[in-house]
């Protein structure tokens, strides 16, 4: 009986543990290990007619035809064509010869780029200098129709991706770490989280190896040698701890009335009235008729109705709550739309209700 007892503990409590644990590299990442981003302009052709005749893509036309030795004028334009910027990310320790993704955006008034190809685009960084060189035929995920004025569209059809389309002309020379040592840095800085880190490394690798210079950044001291640096920060990044708690926060989206909250979000005791105040205004046109023979002119006036309606809002008692299901049945019990739950997480936040940090995005 007590080794099933035992059992049952370990079952439960041992998901729980490590379902906490979370690996080095979850949380923090290389000091100059990164993607560089990269754009372009470019011309697509092969669209059925909906490109788009802007000046820029005339422009940008012109001067592909004169680079491949044709003369058609300042003023070609074509709606087969259409003006994009492209995009892509170069990613760390990538060499020339490799392909990546690209995306592919309209420029101009283009309806649509589905069936479209991009033309060789160099593909440039924060430097100036030409990494990528991308072309191919767009994919895009989206259909649409239009006939005798109307219109349908599914999904977005001014953008596209191409698969493999960007071919690596250059690579960005990389660093990991300068000298003896490779610098972690944390994505969310937290001094105990920082202080935990520095602590699980020495704990694996060993006494004097790590150090935490701020709520960021540890100090990692490695192999000088290549391969046995590689190894190491391999070991290193698998490591599993168990990070300090997350900050309670609650990110409120004002244009379109979301809200979320992670689970450290509590509420203490408190009292709520909640009224909402609509205004109306309506206005009707009134035509005024002069009298027969009167010499008047006949006016059209507005006759406009203002009617202001408040509903009564009760005073409802919040109870204290401690974990987010219960937090959430609280705001709810308050029959407030998203919206409205702005202005009262707003309100018990500057109470001192609401224990978490409010973001606004």
């Amino acid at each position: 009986m007590k080794r099933l007892i035992l059992l049952f503990l370990a079952l439960v409590l041992f998901p729980f543990a490590s379902a906490q644990a979370e690996r080095i590299k979850d949380i923090a990442s290389i000091d100059g290990v990164r993607s560089n981003p990269l754009v372009g302009y470019g011309v697509v052709v092969g669209l059925d007619n909906t490109g788009d005749t802007s000046a820029i893509t005339s422009q940008g036309l012109s001067n592909l035809m004169n680079n491949l030795g044709l003369a058609p004028g300042q003023n070609f334009t074509s709606k087969n064509t259409a003006s994009v910027m492209v995009t892509a990310s170069l990613p760390a320790f990538i060499r020339p010869g490799e392909r990546i993704d690209v995306t592919v955006s309209a420029l101009g008034g283009s309806k649509s780029l589905r069936g479209g190809t991009l033309l060789m685009t160099p593909l440039k960084g924060a430097d100036g200098q030409i990494y990528v060189m991308a072309q191919g035929s767009l994919l895009v995920g989206g259909a649409g129709a239009a006939a005798g004025g109307s219109s349908t569209v599914i999904n977005h059809l001014s953008a596209g991706r191409i698969p493999g389309g960007g071919t690596v002309e250059r690579s960005v020379p990389m660093r990991v770490g300068q000298g003896d040592f490779i610098t972690l840095e944390l994505k969310e800085s937290d001094f105990t989280t920082a202080s935990r880190v520095s602590d699980a490394i020495e704990r694996g690798l060993g006494r004097g190896v790590a150090i935490a210079l701020d709520a960021r950044v540890i100090q990692v001291r490695a192999p000088t040698d290549p391969g046995r640096r590689v190894a190491f920060i391999s070991q290193l990044e698998n490591l599993n701890l168990n990070p300090g708690l997350a900050t309670p926060k609650v990110i409120i989206n004002a244009r379109t009335g979301s809200i979320v909250m992670n689970q450290l979000v509590s509420v203490d005791k408190c009292a709520i009235a909640h009224g909402n105040l609509s205004v109306t205004i309506t206005s009707e046109a009134q035509v005024s008729q002069p009298n027969p023979l009167s010499g008047g002119q006949t006016a059209v006036t507005q006759k406009a109705d203002v009617q202001v309606k408040s509903e009564k809002g009760e005073l409802m008692a919040v109870p204290a709550t401690a974990s987010l299901n219960d937090v959430v049945k609280a705001l709810n019990t308050l029959g407030a739309t998203p919206q409205d739950l702005l202005a009262i997480l707003q309100a018990m936040k500057a109470a001192g209700a609401l224990k978490a940090d409010l973001e606004i995005i």
